[in-house]
């Protein structure tokens, strides 16, 4: 993989406790198990403003929105093809 994968992960209050804590705990273990963590730009944003439509992360500029655990994995596994 050339070029890095651009992770976002919405921090604010709400995105968190709507899911993204479980979601950044998920994401930091998915990357682990495949050895991908050195493929990937990963920080946290503090709000994207899309509050009620959270849990948020962006991938490579797109918004994912009321993201959990089964989506999040679906659309990890398609930005890194890993498809099953």
């Amino acid at each position: 993989m050339d070029k890095k994968i651009d992770i976002t992960i919405c921090l604010g209050s709400s995105c968190f406790a709507r899911g993204n804590a479980q979601n950044l705990k998920f994401v930091q273990e998915y990357l682990q198990q495949r050895g991908l963590k050195d493929s990937v730009n990963f920080k946290g944003q503090l709000c994207n403003k899309l509050c009620s439509e959270g849990p948020v992360i962006i991938i490579n500029g797109e918004t994912y929105k009321e993201v959990n655990k089964i989506k999040l994995e679906d659309i990890l596994d398609k930005v890194f093809s890993l498809n099953k």
